[in-house]
């Protein structure tokens, strides 16, 4: 907080930014996504000088972003530039989320977690209900839980590869436009967790609760931890869990893709770092 707001001479902002933006934000997103585009020379029009890399990008954002003729882009670079950002401070609030995606999944790949973070400290700074979760923006409002997600996916490589997918697709689903999918994000949450638990007992038809017996034969579990995750196996089993009857709910919200988003990614790295501790014990 500031001065004037820690001495009540001004009012912070207490409310979250669901469905608006407000102009602070969408100034300090610009301030970050600007930093982003790819670098251009003035004076010098495409073609005469090396600025592939940006008139690429352009090509880009008229084909499958504007969706407009490509022979319409400027041809000086700062044209460029300057058209892009008046359609970025003229668009509707949702369409800055678009945009912001589309930009974060063209920059490099040694560079993408370093845009992550200053996109979602802005988006946290001026309390935003969404946060940048593997290049999707979705409505996670918790630190906690956006980094609980990132580090599932980020530790779901080499064997653990099938669960990574599902936990991707889990987040795009969520953050699908202009309708999310909360339904089937679930699923992909759900199978998110039998994906590891498959690799753990060396059966693809594995369940949570068999992934557990193989760890607890092994290192045994603590009876609180147990409790809750036979629980969690009691939602994910297909019998009488969570595919069978939540599924057949018309009317899934928001708040329950996203328990199950993250309560899942927090189970799948939990499982991760017990089997690899199992699998190599201190000496």
């Amino acid at each position: 907080m500031s001065f004037s707001e820690r001495q009540r001479l001004k009012q912070p902002r207490q409310i979250l930014q669901i469905d608006s933006i407000d102009n602070a934000l969408r100034n300090r997103l610009w301030n970050v996504l600007s930093g982003l585009l790819p670098s251009y020379r003035e004076g010098y029009p495409f073609g005469s000088q090396p600025n592939t890399h940006l008139y690429d990008f352009c090509g880009g954002l008229w084909h499958n972003f504007f969706k407009t003729p490509i022979d319409s882009i400027p041809p000086w670079p700062h044209q460029a530039v300057a058209e892009i950002r008046d359609y970025y401070f003229a668009c509707r609030w949702n369409e800055v989320y678009d945009f912001i995606e589309f930009v974060v999944a063209r920059t490099s790949s040694s560079s993408s977690d370093w845009n992550t973070r200053q996109v979602n400290e802005v988006l946290a700074n001026e309390l935003s209900a969404y946060r940048l979760v593997a290049g999707r923006v979705v409505p996670i409002s918790s630190e906690q839980e956006t980094q609980a997600v990132e580090r599932a996916i980020e530790q779901t490589r080499g064997p653990y590869s099938n669960s990574a997918e599902h936990l991707q697709q889990a987040v795009n689903l969520l953050g699908r436009k202009p309708v999310p999918d909360f339904r089937n994000s679930i699923k992909e949450s759900i199978s998110a967790v039998e994906a590891v638990s498959a690799v753990i007992t060396g059966d693809t038809k594995a369940t949570l609760g068999d992934a557990l017996k193989v760890i607890g034969s092994q290192a045994p579990l603590h009876g609180a931890l147990r409790s809750a995750f036979d629980k969690l196996y009691g939602y994910t089993s297909d019998a009488d869990g969570i595919r069978h009857a939540l599924m057949e709910e018309a009317n899934l919200e928001q708040e329950d893709a996203i328990f199950m988003l993250v309560a899942c990614s927090a189970f799948v790295s939990y499982l991760i770092a017990k089997q690899s501790r199992v699998s190599t014990p201190h000496k």
